[in-house]
């Protein structure tokens, strides 16, 4: 029997390593953790969620769908419930980047270069890479997918060889400037036209303490532009605010 798993999960199974053994942290309904299982993706699976509810149906589904063997479930608050010696892969998928962050900033063991996080934000996909980065995290890679006319973003990143972004790069990290994806072109018109509303938004507040947040969200801007003028002619030079020659 095929379990009904969204494209947005799938390009999230796709980054699980062969073999890995899995937290499934905002299960939901378990779809994800019963699928790594059941395609042998994984050989064990930790899914964990807040809510009794949905974690109630992801049982159901483990019946219906005849998997248990290397299957746990609990009812718990982020990677609580985790024991560290039992996982390598870390999933939060389907959540915003601000509670992302907020769960692994509570379980300090995932500072470990041992384990890979893979992150599927809904919102808030630049305070997560900064987060990330800041908290001495490097992303392995970044992908883009597209789910029933959405964009989504698959974040992978290990503890060790941090690198600071710029503003631009908090919403299009190098990775993901120079991955590839059919897809960036779309991502890149999506982004510059939120930060320009943004832009436009915080322009017209009288208030001072907005001073700094607006120049922060006008440098990402102009790098966004720039990456989308590299994309349209990859021989352009782009300059940034700091004056510098990247694309």
């Amino acid at each position: 029997m095929k379990l009904p798993i969204s494209k947005r999960l799938l390009c999230v199974a796709a980054q699980v390593p062969k073999g890995a053994r899995v937290a499934d942290i905002g299960c939901d309904h378990g779809y994800l953790s019963l699928y790594l299982l059941q395609s042998g993706r994984a050989d064990f699976v930790h899914a964990c969620d807040l809510r009794e509810k949905p974690l109630a149906t992801a049982r159901e589904n483990a019946a219906r769908f005849g998997i248990s063997e290397g299957l746990r479930l609990s009812c718990a608050d982020g990677l609580r419930a985790v024991d560290p010696a039992a996982v390598d892969t870390v999933v939060c998928a389907g959540m915003g980047g601000d509670l992302i962050a907020q769960l692994l900033s509570a379980a300090p063991w995932i500072r470990d270069e041992r384990y890979l996080l893979i992150l599927q934000p809904q919102s808030g996909g630049s305070d997560l890479r900064r987060y990330l980065t800041e908290s001495g995290f490097g992303t392995v890679r970044e992908e883009l997918t597209e789910d029933g006319g959405f964009l989504y973003n698959v974040i992978c990143a290990r503890f060790g060889n941090a690198v600071p972004l710029s503003a631009g790069e908090q919403y299009i990290p190098p990775c993901l400037l120079h991955g590839g994806s059919p897809l960036l072109p779309r991502y890149l018109e999506r982004i510059e036209n939120a930060l320009r509303l943004t832009v436009e938004g915080i322009s017209h507040a009288a208030a001072q303490e907005d001073r700094a947040k607006l120049t922060y969200y006008q440098t990402a801007l102009r790098e966004v532009r720039a990456f989308r003028a590299a994309i349209d002619d990859p021989k352009k030079e782009e300059h940034y605010a700091d004056g510098s020659d990247r694309i």
